[in-house]
Order: structure tokens, then sequence, then C-alpha cells
């Protein structure tokens, strides 16, 4: 299998949740001969327990907005040596649609990526799974903490009770409203039409965030110019796909892609 080796893979958090959910990656990735990152949001760098603690009063995330967050991934990526491959799921893949719209990465993967402005997403589903994070008539300076029933239906559909309520404990953490409400402004723009670098948007059959149909969606916005650009239909895989048993099936098949389209 050919490897990109010392390649740089940058690991993009979805909202939510505590970027440790990509820890089983990070080392899968590096067993492969990527150097990876999977730096948290801002505000967020701590287990879920202690960022729970700071619900609702955290005012410094509550507060935080979705350009203040897009230029902390920029920061990132350019103190790197080179152009990394980018791989962000769920806001974490609207985000990677963002790096690659500014030329910072070499190839980017959304995996079921919140669609950036431009994409409507009028599906029942996304509205009922994320309609209160928006946090509508409610204060801006305290966070939003997604409950469990919320989180079986948003994310874990499907899964045994006691494995929803352990990810639930391990993963789920208090979000920013502005942040929320931020993907529905100019920031969360994309020039569909541009040339871009290799994108590959993954989906699942089961997810009720980004079903299924709104992730086709998302991949069709963009005008079919020469550059590389991949869809992948998963069955059995919900939100949480991260976390699933089938996750290194999904990494795998991203991994033989990379491999193919990043020179």
């Amino acid at each position: 299998m050919k490897t990109l080796n010392n390649q740089h893979v940058v690991f993009i958090t979805g909202a939510f949740v505590t970027h440790h959910c990509w820890d089983e990656w990070q080392t899968y990735f590096q067993s492969k001969g990527y150097t990876t990152l999977a730096p948290p949001w801002p505000y967020k760098d701590g287990t879920a327990i202690e960022l729970r603690a700071r619900q609702p009063h955290d005012k410094d995330l509550a507060l935080l907005t979705l350009a203040e967050l897009v230029d902390h991934y920029v920061g990132i990526i350019k103190s790197l040596p080179e152009k990394p491959i980018v791989i962000g799921h769920s806001y974490g893949g609207m985000l990677t649609q963002l790096m690659a719209d500014k030329d910072l990465a070499v190839a980017g993967v959304a995996i079921h990526s919140i669609p950036p402005q431009g994409v409507f997403p009028y599906e029942f589903s996304f509205l009922k799974a994320g309609w209160k994070s928006l946090g509508l008539f409610t204060d801006l300076e305290e966070t939003y903490m997604m409950s469990f029933e919320d989180w079986q239906y948003a994310f874990v559909n499907g899964m045994p009770l006691e494995q929803q309520q352990s990810t639930y404990d391990q993963f789920t953490i208090p979000e920013s409203k502005t942040v929320a409400r931020g993907a529905l402004t100019s920031v969360a723009k994309v020039d569909f039409a541009k040339p871009h670098v290799p994108l590959l948007f993954t989906a699942g059959d089961l997810d009720h965030i980004t079903p299924a149909h709104l992730n086709l969606r998302n991949f069709r916005a963009y005008e079919f110019n020469g550059s590389v650009l991949d869809y992948k239909l998963f069955s059995g895989r919900n939100h949480f796909v991260l976390g699933l048993p089938t996750w290194k099936e999904d990494a795998d098949f991203i991994l033989k892609w990379l491999e193919t389209n990043v020179n």
C-alpha cells in the first residue's frame, strides 16, 4: 500500500462533542505513516466532564463566533511546514469545505458535513436535531448543552441504550449558540464554482443531523469543473460515525482515496 509519509492530517471536530472523538483515528492514521493533529476548538481543551462543569456559564465559549473558529484553524494549518490533508466531521466537515475553499489543504474529506451557506437544509430530521442549538429567545452568553434525549435522536439513533449513554457521558460537551448561528451567515460561504483540491464527501443512510440526501445536495452544489470530487454513501452509519464499530472501514476507504488522489 502506498503511503504519504510525513504528510500532515488535520482532523476537525464537529459541534457538541469533544475532540477526543478522533483519538482512534489519529492512532490509526499515524500507524499508516501520517502525522496527525486533532486540535480542539477554542475554549474546548478539556475532558467532557471538565467542560460540562462550566455549563452554562462559560461565557468565552458562548460568545465564540464562526469567524473566530475559522481563523483558529487557519492559524493552525498555516503553522504547519506543508499544506495538510484536512478531514472534518459534521460542523468540522463544513470547516473542511471552507479550508479547501481557501486553498489551505492538499485534499479535504467532509464526513457527514453540515452544509455551508447556499445549501438549504430543509430536511425535518436536520431541523429537529439541530434547531435547539441556535438558542432562539435564549441568552447568547450562556452555552447550550444537548440533552441525552436529543443525543439519542441526533447522534446515536439505532444504538443500544447502554452505548447511547456511555457515548453521551464520554463525548458530549456544551456548545456556542453563536457558532451554530454562524453556519447561516456569509462566513460559511463557499465558492462552489471555482476549481478546488480533491474533495471527498461521505454520508450515512441512518444519519439524522445530515441525512444522505442533504449530503448529496452539498456534494452536487459544486460545479464539475475538472477538480476531483467524490461522494460515498455508507450503510448502517448514524451521525456517531467516528465511533461506530465500522469506523475503521470508513477510515480505510478514506486512506485509499487519499493514496489515489494526493500526489
